[in-house]
């Protein structure tokens, strides 16, 4: 008996009392540390923003356009995506029929500090086109006024200033993209638009 009394105090037959504040001390720390470990990680780590582009562009090339515009969303995160996962999270909503949300997408690619001349030309001309198909010609017209300023050349700019500054539309583009679907439905609400003024 007096050996048992003798031994070592393990956690079963310590007291209670000793026993509680014992669990508090050994064992507090251990389940807290991986969550701390984790939390510090994710605070620390910057996004991956490789990843969920290539998650994204996956998504987008099957045509799964309001889950890859998710995913580039997450991508623009990671300042060295930014750009791209704006501009690309634009095109996956314009996709899947979100137009508003597209216009907000390019503006915040416009955004980007490191955007570069010729990315921002791309990315105004995207804007317009989408401000167009939403019936936002003033907005559309400073988007394309404002990147006439850049490149005069570029696509058809000057003839879409020139079209809605004078107040028609030209039905018959030449520029490539007047079969589009795109290039279909803003022809439609500009009609719709001239109708209306009538």
């Amino acid at each position: 008996m007096n050996e048992i009394n003798a031994s070592p105090l393990t956690q079963e037959n310590r007291p209670a009392s000793h026993r509680a504040s014992s669990e508090h001390e050994d064992s507090a720390p251990i389940p807290e540390a991986p969550l701390e470990v984790l939390e510090a990680t994710a605070s620390t780590r910057p996004p991956d923003g490789q990843e969920s582009y290539e998650q994204a562009t996956a998504l987008k090339n099957v045509g799964l356009f309001r889950q890859a515009a998710e995913h580039f969303e997450k991508a623009a995160q990671d300042p060295a995506y930014a750009l791209k996962g704006f501009a690309q999270m634009g095109l996956s909503l314009t996709k899947s029929g979100r137009q508003e949300d597209a216009v907000a997408a390019f503006r915040r690619a416009l955004q980007v500090p490191s955007t570069s001349s010729k990315e921002q030309v791309q990315i105004l001309y995207l804007l317009g086109r989408t401000l167009e198909s939403l019936g936002r010609i003033p907005e559309a017209l400073e988007a394309y006024r404002w990147l006439r300023r850049e490149a005069p050349q570029y696509r058809d700019v000057a003839t879409r200033i020139e079209s809605f500054s004078t107040g028609r539309m030209h039905r018959d583009n030449h520029q490539g993209e007047g079969d589009s679907p795109w290039a279909k439905q803003a022809l439609q609400m500009w009609q719709g638009l001239l109708g209306k003024e009538k």
